[in-house]
């Protein structure tokens, strides 16, 4: 997320511990809804379940399996990327929450069956207000064990499909309305687009990107996918690091975080920067890097909202196309977030996380109409 964080008190992260008053402090700092604490001694599953906000709907989230290094690390990670999904529903035009689960553990252990049973009944728990899917550290096989204990998941094996498609779509049109913005163009032939990341959904976007006429030059730290891009999509391979200092156009960071930093800002030669990767800004600063030197920025959590949406058709009983459609509008909703930073004189990241504050306000307001 490129937002401001939750913040922790310094003594807090020395010592690793919360209180109880602590905690409530946590959870009315960003408008958290619920959290559950949850223990199952018998397989060893310690899990927590964070509702930032249901005024859209559900609160919809993955499940992220993670050896944390205390349990105030784990709390302060379901809080905030719970809230960072509240903001990505809202900005994607979604009828969804935000909610986020966290499983502490070694997510290398083999035997998961009972773990992510137990998870499932702690999801089933809350009757519909919060709805999981997979993320860091889980699979399409470990949700299939969830949705033994509740039908409350998403992206299982059969539904949905896999979301590469849908998200490097959204962020090929992403990287169009950022064109439409630095260029008055969103013509992308004879653009050199500089990819991090060979991967699935870094391969689709690349596949598009050279459709419409751009020259792709691709990295990967696994030599072999990206060598797969130069051999089926013509790209142009070069070594992870070298991504950085290509002299193009267009920066699409599409597989680590925190890439944007002190030390590789400087050393970008391109206009903008719009790619896929969740969590693309290592610090606020980052993001008034970016601006100082001229660097258009699309949030990520605005141009990567494909993967939702893609779930979020699972709900809904969207076909693939229609999918797509929704993705699409991330162009139009983009060039929004452009026109409200100028008018404001914030940074893209403010006039999103705005955008989005804006839009759960509107429908809290309609529905405390109603009653």
């Amino acid at each position: 997320m490129t937002h401001p964080g939750i913040q922790v008190p310094d003594q807090l992260a020395k010592e690793g511990e919360l209180a109880s008053g602590e905690l409530f402090e946590l959870l009315s700092e960003h408008g958290h809804e619920q959290v559950l604490f949850t223990h199952e001694p018998s397989c060893g599953y310690r899990g927590i379940i964070a509702i930032h906000d249901t005024a859209l709907g559900p609160a919809l989230g993955g499940t992220r399996f993670w050896s944390y290094e205390s349990d105030m690390e784990a709390v302060v990670d379901v809080l905030r990327l719970s809230r960072g999904m509240s903001f990505k529903a809202a900005v994607a035009g979604l009828n969804l929450g935000g909610g986020k689960s966290v499983i502490i553990g070694d997510n290398r252990r083999q035997d998961r069956e009972m773990i992510m049973r137990a998870h499932g009944r702690a999801v089933e728990s809350l009757g519909g207000r919060y709805i999981t899917a997979e993320d860091v550290g889980t699979s399409v096989e470990d949700m299939d064990f969830v949705h033994m204990e509740t039908d409350w998941v998403v992206g299982i094996a059969g539904r949905s499909g896999d979301p590469s498609p849908v998200t490097a779509y959204g962020v090929f049109r992403g990287i169009k309305a950022c064109a439409q913005r630095r260029y008055g163009s969103d013509r992308l032939s004879g653009r050199t687009v500089a990819v991090q990341g060979a991967g699935h959904v870094g391969h689709h976007l690349a596949a598009y990107l050279v459709e419409d006429g751009a020259h792709v030059v691709i990295t990967d730290i696994d030599a072999d996918r990206a060598q797969q891009a130069v051999d089926e999509l013509g790209c142009e391979g070069v070594g992870p690091d070298e991504i950085y200092d290509v002299d193009g156009d267009i920066f699409a960071p599409c597989a680590l975080g925190a890439i944007l930093n002190e030390e590789t800002i400087p050393r970008l030669r391109v206009d903008i920067v719009a790619g896929a990767a969740n969590n693309q800004l290592a610090s606020e600063a980052d993001d008034d890097r970016l601006a100082e030197r001229g660097i258009l920025f699309a949030p990520d959590y605005v141009i990567n909202a494909g993967g939702l949406i893609n779930v979020y058709s699972e709900l809904v009983s969207w076909s693939l196309e229609r999918s797509k459609r929704k993705a699409g509008e991330i162009y139009t909703t983009l060039l929004q977030i452009f026109e409200l930073a100028e008018e404001r004189g914030i940074t893209n990241a403010e006039a999103a996380d705005e955008l989005a504050e804006r839009r759960i306000d509107r429908v809290a307001r309609l529905h405390r109409s109603r009653v």
